[in-house]
C-alpha cells in the first residue's frame, strides 16, 4: 500500500522554472510541453518569491503566482493590489490543502508589504469565497446582428468629423498604453497594464506557444486630431448558400475614452462588408454599445458573470482611498476567518473624504470581508445581500445607509484578465 508523501509549498527558483510551466499547463488542460519560445516569454513574468509552487518530491504538482498591480477605486485614486493568477492544483493531488497553503503565504506576504487588496479572475465561482474574496464587477458579453441593428450600412466615417484608421501593432505600443492610463483614472475596476502586456497583444512576445496571426487595429482620432480610441479585432471567413456572407467580427479589446470614439468604433465596426455578427469581448454590463444601435435589441447578452474578484487587506486604506457622492457615517463589523483586517470599523464619509478607524462603539451592520469587497467599489447592494443573508442589520436601516455611501451610479468594470 503506498503512502502519501508530505508536499513542500515553496517559492520557486530559476531552475524550477520549467517544472512549474508544465504543471501550470496541466492544471489549464494544455498541452503539459512549454515550448521554448513560450517558456522564455513566461521568464518575463518571473518575480523571485512570487511564483509559488507545490513538490511531490522534485515533480511540481500545483502553482500559484502574484504581482504588483494598481487597481482603480471610485473617484479615480489606485491602490495597491496583489495581484494572483496562474493558479492550478494538479488533479492527483486535490483535495490536500496546497491551494490553502499557497494562498496563505502569499496574503501574509501582500499585508507585510502594504498592498491593501488582492485581486483575481476566478475560474470557478465557488473557490475564493473562503480566502475573503469578493466578486467585485462583473462583465458583459453581447453579439451584434449587424442588419437587424438598423445602422446604415453604407456608413464611412463618424459623423462628428473624426476618423477611423487601420494601424499596425508598433502604433498600438506607442499609442495604447496613453489610452489605458486615461481610461482607467477614469473607471473603477481598471487594473494597470505593463509593457509586456502591449508587447503579448502585438506579436512581440508569444505568451501562449500557438502561432502569432496579427488582428486588425483600428484607431479613432477626434476632429481635432486627438486619439481616443483603439481596438482590436479578428475576422472569420464563412459563407451560406448562394455566397450569402456569414462573416463574424470578434472584439479582443476596445478602448474608447470619450463617448464619441466608443460610438464611431462601434458603428465601424458593424459597417464592415460581409460581416453580420459583431462579439463584443469583455464589456461592462453597463456599457453604451447597446443604445448606440437604432435597435438595441440587436445586442444579445451571450455572457454574464461575475470577474474581478477582491480580498481585502487593510480595511481602513481601502475605505479612504476611495470617494463618496453623499455623506454619512456607519459602523461595521468585519468578520475576516483569515485574521488580516477583521474588526469594528467606523466609517465617515463625504464628498470632502473619508475617515475609517477602529472603534468599540455598537454596530451597524455585520458582514464578512469578502462581503464588504464586493460593495466595496459600489456595484453589490447591501439591502440585497441582507436580503440573501450574507449581511446582518444590527440597526435597522443601516443596509440602506451603506447602500448610500458605496454605490455609484458608474458600475465598476475590469477590462483585463491576467
Amino acid at each position: 500500500m503506498s503512502r502519501r508523501t508530505e508536499t513542500d509549498v515553496r517559492p520557486i527558483t530559476k531552475a524550477e522554472f520549467p517544472d512549474w510551466n508544465r504543471a501550470l499547463n496541466t492544471g489549464f488542460l494544455q498541452p503539459p510541453a512549454v515550448a521554448e519560445e513560450q517558456l522564455e516569454a513566461r521568464r518575463r513574468q518571473f518575480v523571485p518569491g512570487r511564483s509559488l509552487g507545490a513538490f511531490d518530491g522534485d515533480r511540481c504538482v500545483a502553482t500559484f503566482r502574484s504581482f504588483d498591480q494598481e487597481l482603480t477605486v471610485v473617484g479615480g485614486g489606485t491602490v495597491r493590489a496583489d495581484a494572483i493568477s496562474n493558479v492550478t492544483v494538479t488533479a492527483t493531488h486535490r483535495r490536500r490543502g496546497l491551494l490553502t497553503r499557497m494562498m496563505a503565504q502569499d496574503l501574509a506576504a501582500a499585508k507585510e508589504r502594504g498592498d491593501v487588496v488582492a485581486t483575481l479572475i476566478a475560474a470557478e465561482y465557488p473557490i475564493y469565497g473562503r480566502y475573503g474574496f469578493g466578486p467585485a464587477t462583473t462583465m458583459t458579453e453581447w453579439a451584434v446582428d449587424v442588419p437587424r441593428a438598423g445602422l446604415d450600412r453604407r456608413w464611412a466615417a463618424p459623423e462628428d468629423g473624426g476618423r477611423i484608421d487601420l494601424v499596425d501593432g508598433a502604433d498600438v505600443r506607442a499609442l495604447g498604453p496613453g489610452l489605458h492610463e486615461w481610461l482607467r483614472r477614469e473607471q473603477p475596476g481598471a487594473v494597470s497594464r505593463t509593457e509586456l502586456w502591449w508587447q503579448s497583444r502585438t506579436g512581440l512576445v508569444n505568451m501562449n506557444g500557438t502561432p502569432w496571426t496579427e488582428p486588425y487595429y483600428a484607431m479613432y482620432r477626434s476632429a481635432d486630431g486627438g486619439v481616443e480610441g483603439l481596438a482590436s479585432y479578428r475576422t472569420d471567413d464563412h459563407w451560406g448558400d448562394a455566397k450569402q456572407p456569414l462573416n463574424t467580427a470578434t472584439v479582443e479589446w476596445l478602448v474608447g475614452v470619450t463617448p464619441a470614439a466608443a460610438r464611431a468604433l462601434w458603428h465601424y465596426l458593424c459597417s464592415i462588408d460581409w460581416v453580420q455578427t459583431v462579439k463584443s469581448g469583455w464589456r461592462s454590463p453597463d456599457d453604451l454599445l447597446p443604445h448606440l444601435l437604432p435597435d438595441p435589441r440587436a445586442a444579445r447578452i451571450t455572457t454574464q458573470a461575475d470577474w474581478l474578484w477582491v480580498r481585502i487587506l487593510d480595511v481602513a486604506a481601502a475605505l479612504e482611498a476611495r470617494t463618496y457622492d453623499g455623506r454619512g457615517a456607519v459602523v461595521l463589523e468585519v468578520v475576516d476567518r483569515g485574521g488580516l483586517t477583521g474588526g469594528r470599523w467606523r466609517l465617515e464619509a463625504g464628498p470632502d473624504g473619508a475617515s475609517c478607524v477602529p472603534t468599540t462603539e455598537s454596530a451597524h451592520l455585520a458582514l464578512d470581508v469578502a462581503d464588504l469587497a464586493a460593495l466595496w467599489l459600489g456595484d453589490a447592494s447591501a439591502v440585497r445581500l441582507a436580503a440573501l443573508g450574507r449581511v446582518r442589520e444590527e440597526r435597522a436601516g443601516a443596509a440602506r445607509v451603506v447602500d448610500a455611501l458605496l454605490r455609484t451610479s458608474r458600475r465598476p468594470w475590469c477590462p483585463d484578465m491576467f
